[in-house]
């Protein structure tokens, strides 16, 4: 029975990334270590053989920020038919035979819109609320004084979540594999809130209660269904993975 997925990737580290600096609309490109980590992820996940199988790709959807893009062209998806921006550098080759996923830039997975705290540390806005006598923040509380609240990302999301499955996955689940001729898995390349709060409302979560998930800088996460069921949506916790999938990868990025 087929189980649609939707593969999330928060893009890859940058400066700000690695100081703790929310970035919301600000562009800011990849370090060098994180473009070098996101090739590494693209040779261990993406292949026939691997978790993101590019022929079953039915759609891509992509952050209008440059560093989520950035990090779609070094995932060895190849790109084929070519990206709707221009071109941030070179685009990595894989082994991507069959992918006919559309590539969508879209403001529905753009991050949240920190507002005021754009720019800043959580340990810098601690200091000016308590200088203000603001007491403590929790952006999925209380969202950004500027910005974004949680009940816009949430109406954001939810039409998004909407949208996406009756697009590409009601068709698709609980159907006998092999009856069903188009793809329907789905990736998102986007930014740690968004993706974060994208995960709790796949699963009906209220985000204003934390959903309490963690996604670094260029990792990948996983949503499903459960009873290939499409009423029944669900966070995939791990997956097992061919033994020599990572070990290839390893031993590629040490001969690079």
């Amino acid at each position: 029975m087929t189980t649609p997925r939707v593969f999330i990737i928060r893009h890859g580290e940058t400066e700000w990334s690695l100081n703790g600096r929310h970035t919301g609309i600000s562009d800011i490109p990849l370090t060098q270590n994180g473009e070098k980590r996101i090739r590494a992820t693209g040779r261990a996940l993406v292949g026939p053989d691997r978790l993101i199988v590019p022929k079953n790709l039915a759609h891509i959807y992509v952050s209008p920020r440059k560093r989520a893009q950035r990090t779609l062209e070094l995932l060895g998806l190849g790109c084929n038919e070519g990206v709707p921006w221009g071109q941030h550098g070179d685009i990595e080759d894989g082994n991507v035979e069959g992918m006919k996923a559309k590539i969508e830039v879209t403001e529905q997975i753009r991050e949240w819109d920190y507002g005021d705290y754009e720019g800043v540390t959580s340990k810098e806005i601690k200091k000016r609320r308590e200088e203000n006598d603001e007491g403590m923040w929790d952006i999925w509380r209380d969202g950004c004084p500027g910005g974004e609240s949680p009940q816009q990302i949430t109406q954001r999301l939810d039409d998004f979540i909407a949208d996406l499955r009756q697009k590409f996955h009601a068709h698709a689940i609980g159907k006998p594999k092999g009856s069903v001729e188009e793809p329907y898995d789905v990736l998102i390349v986007a930014h740690g809130h968004i993706l974060r709060a994208f995960a709790g409302r796949w699963v009906g979560k209220d985000i204003a209660h934390n959903p309490s998930l963690i996604l670094e800088a260029g990792s990948v996460g996983t949503l499903s269904y459960e009873h290939h069921n499409l009423e029944e949506p669900a966070i995939l916790l791990g997956g097992a993975f061919m033994s020599d999938v990572v070990e290839n990868a390893v031993d590629d990025e040490s001969k690079s």
